[in-house]
């Protein structure tokens, strides 16, 4: 017993990482698994909201010595008050603001819309109109929006006074087209700049192309030293990235190099493609010998695999000359470059384990959709307090959600431990082998302006869940843990609950996928190198960032890389060690079987050894049993397991992760910084190159993982879709190999092994594209 414990004193539970089952009232009602609903907004619990739309105001009474004034609206119900702008001067003004009252929230029975006139010390009121909550109409989308009326206002004694507003007041749900840019009661004291970053959004990421550039050679360079040999480089410039070629082996005026350079650019193309011829005179001195600049919209973009036309381009040189800067145009120096936009690739600007999008750049090479993913963003609850507000601890959590090109954010529910957000999101699906991603983070934007300059958003927690181990057409209602790693270790920050559903047109179409390749022809026909690829991700990242958080209400940098896994590729002891234990429950089924091998070898269960003995029997007589009763072996393990198919969506495992169990060595390594901030040159030096190396190779542990993970999904029933793919296949293929003669078999299957190259395609064929759509557990990893 540790020493600080009391006799009597029970331990601590332990953290409920688990998933859990909900069962919330959507769209009205309750839904089951396999129900579908036809209601608007059918996967979120309706909210109801008074409405009160102020349009504009006609004839109001000057109060002015100039006859004029400087009118607002103030909207009142019970403790809540919106306000609209003022306008100065001005009798007619039009504000067509709208304000909506939670209804749960109502404590007054009367809605007060009262026109002021904006003063330094009191302002005045010019009239008011009253309504009674219990007499507004209710509205449900998808009618029309209710048409506002003229109403005369009243002063304090009921009586009719000079001017009219024009309102509109209704009851609705959050379904309304209004709600997204409301002036919302939970948010009352939000003001100013503030209230932009508290609104819900749907963003579009840029659409990313791979920029080649293919630098040949150059030709007539004029050099300052003509005694030396020039050891010329070209320096490549797209925005802030730089890339360097090697320095030309041939050491003449017309150097050469035939070496590819390779960007990310981004619709629109704002930066131009600055090309440098420089020159290697001493340490740390480059002479540049000329420069040239390409417009990326002149650039051609390539759909396909054929080769580009090269471009001569003439290199100009700046000289500076007498205080005064003049351009001096080098017509007899050129660079040979060969430049395209290719479009037939997908820009990974995620992990492609977490991969959401699998289209190529180009949408003249987009396949049809095959569905559509709904998700319902319903509330969290038991949140952790993230910041501290006049000395008590509070929250304003927000919801981030990516799938494709498609950002969406929800609304900020103001000082709430649990929140409800009830918002639902549609996706079109063009491959069932992606992952939805749902962060939920703290706004720390309200104040706006320099008050929240430095702030940056807390992560609360994401959840990451594969289309693929979704049934079709089923609502999958549940509650995620929202897990967080810091270095003090793995700490549970509450839970989200969703709802999903994935529906498919056509499950042909669907089930055709698994054959095609996982990315677009170009990865296989053309591949990248593996440095090539963690640099063009590393760019599609930040370009992704960039833009995002140039967006009114912006995606904030933190929040998308965390989004987007940034750093997921960095050595973790703990990583390593999950893989090398995912390795070791792969290849825990083989020592499985030969410990059953050896109980029957040792007659522990006699009637099981004779029996195989008798099939040892049959097989070694007739040989051409041995596939087809394997396929059917197989078939059988299948149908047995859709008993125990998985009935609830992957999610983040802390176990598997070996989150729950880490140390604080570890975590302090995990967390250190990468160049290491630990003392001593040599260590850091050592530190740092072990980290590089160990990364990758944990990198290649986790990749090992998931192809043998892959192998036990074929018969899981975790995608339901290729289980079932493959149990037909097994109960074909058991059927025409008992018809075929072994021999006849054998022989065809070695001359495919052994076909001419001609004969075979630089494609991956059906079976390994069927494989690498297959589900790992790498989805459920943290």
């Amino acid at each position: 017993m540790a020493q600080n414990q009391r006799p009597n004193q029970k331990p601590n539970p332990p953290e409920d990482f688990s998933l859990k089952e909900t069962s919330p009232h959507l769209g009205g009602g309750r839904v089951s698994g396999g129900n579908r609903l036809t209601t608007t907004y059918d996967l979120v619990e309706q909210m109801h909201y008074l409405y009160v739309r102020v349009v504009k105001g006609k004839d109001l009474q000057g109060k002015d010595v100039t006859g004029s004034c400087d009118p607002f609206v103030e909207v009142k119900l019970g403790n809540y008050k919106g306000t609209t702008r003022y306008f100065e001067k001005n009798l007619n003004p039009e504000w067509n603001q709208v304000f909506a009252f939670s209804k749960d929230r109502i404590q007054a029975s009367v809605v007060e819309v009262v026109v002021k006139d904006k003063n330094i010390m009191i302002d005045d009121i010019m009239g008011r109109v009253l309504f009674d909550v219990n007499e507004v109409p209710k509205r449900v989308p998808p009618d029309s929006p209710l048409a506002p009326q003229w109403y005369r206002l009243d002063d304090r004694k009921g009586e009719k006074v000079r001017g009219e507003l024009m309102l509109a007041v209704w009851m609705g749900t959050q379904a309304d087209e209004v709600f997204p840019d409301a002036w919302h009661s939970d948010a009352a004291a939000v003001s100013g700049e503030g209230l932009v970053n508290i609104r819900s959004k749907v963003y579009l990421s840029p659409k990313l192309w791979y920029l080649r550039v293919n630098v040949i050679e150059a030709q007539d360079l004029v050099t300052s030293d003509k005694n030396r040999n020039p050891e010329v480089y070209v320096k490549a410039v797209l925005g802030h990235l730089v890339l360097r070629t090697k320095v030309s082996q041939n050491k003449t005026i017309n150097p050469m190099w035939n070496e590819d350079l390779m960007f990310v650019a981004a619709e629109p193309f704002e930066e131009y493609l600055v090309l440098s011829v420089e020159d290697k005179v001493g340490p740390n001195k480059d002479d540049v010998l000329g420069k040239c600049m390409v417009s990326l919209q002149n650039v051609e973009r390539r759909l396909d695999y054929k080769p580009v036309g090269s471009r001569w381009c003439n290199l100009e040189k700046h000289v500076v000359a007498e205080g005064e800067k003049r351009k001096d145009v080098k017509f007899a120096s050129r660079l040979h470059v060969r430049i395209c936009l290719d479009g037939g690739y997908h820009v990974l600007d995620e992990s492609t384990h977490y991969s959401s999008d699998l289209k190529p750049t180009a949408k003249q090479l987009w396949k049809p959709s095959i569905g559509v993913l709904e998700l319902g963003i319903l509330n969290a609850h038991g949140l952790f307090p993230m910041k501290t507000k006049d000395g008590r601890g509070t929250t304003d959590a927000y919801c981030i959600a990516k799938f494709g090109q498609k950002w969406v954010r929800t609304r900020t529910i103001i000082d709430s431990f649990a929140p409800k957000w009830n918002e639902q999101y549609t996706w079109e699906v063009f491959d069932p082998c992606t992952v939805i991603t749902i962060g939920v983070f703290d706004n720390c934007h309200l104040q706006g302006g320099d008050k929240a300059a430095g702030a940056k958003d807390s992560r609360i927690g994401k959840v990451r869940i594969r289309l693929s181990t979704l049934e079709t057409d089923r609502v999958y209602t549940h509650s995620y843990p929202l897990l967080v790693l810091h270095s003090s270790g793995l700490k549970k920050m509450g839970e989200i609950q969703l709802a999903v559903r994935f529906t498919c047109s056509s499950l042909l179409n669907m089930l055709h996928v698994y054959s095609h390749p996982l990315l677009p022809k170009m990865h296989y026909v053309h591949p990248l190198s593996v440095y090539q690829l963690d640099s063009l991700r590393h760019q599609a990242t930040q370009i992704v960032s960039m833009r995002l958080s140039r967006a009114e209400p912006p995606l904030r940098k933190e929040a998308v890389e965390y989004m987007l896994d940034v750093g997921s590729h960095m050595w973790s002891m703990r990583r390593s060690k999950a893989n090398f234990s995912r390795i070791v429950a792969v290849l825990s089924g083989l020592s499985a079987a030969a410990r059953w091998f050896g109980q029957i070898c040792s007659w522990k269960n006699p009637l099981t050894t004779i029996l195989i003995h008798i099939l040892f029997l049959i097989l070694v007589l007739h040989p051409e049993l041995i596939l087809p009763t394997s396929f059917f072996y197989y078939f059988l393990i299948g149908i047995w397991n859709y008993r125990q198919r998985p009935r609830h969506p992957t999610h983040m495992d802390a176990q598997l992760s070996h989150a729950d169990t880490v140390n604080a060595n570890e975590m302090d390594e995990e967390f250190d910084t990468f160049p290491t901030s630990r003392q001593a040159d040599m260590v850091k030096m050592r530190y740092d190159r072990v980290r590089s190396i160990a990364g990758r190779i944990q990198t290649v542990v986790g990749d090992l993982a998931a192809q043998g993970e892959r192998v036990q999904s074929l018969l899981s029933w975790r995608d339901p879709r290729a289980t079932a793919l493959f149990v037909i296949f097994c109960l074909i293929a058991s059927i025409v190999l008992y018809v075929t003669p072994f021999r006849v078999v054998a022989v065809l299957s070695g001359f495919y092994v052994l076909r001419h190259p001609r004969f075979r395609y630089n494609l991956p064929s059906v079976p390994l594209n069927f494989f690498r759509r297959l589900p790992a557990r790498t989805d459920s990893m943290l």
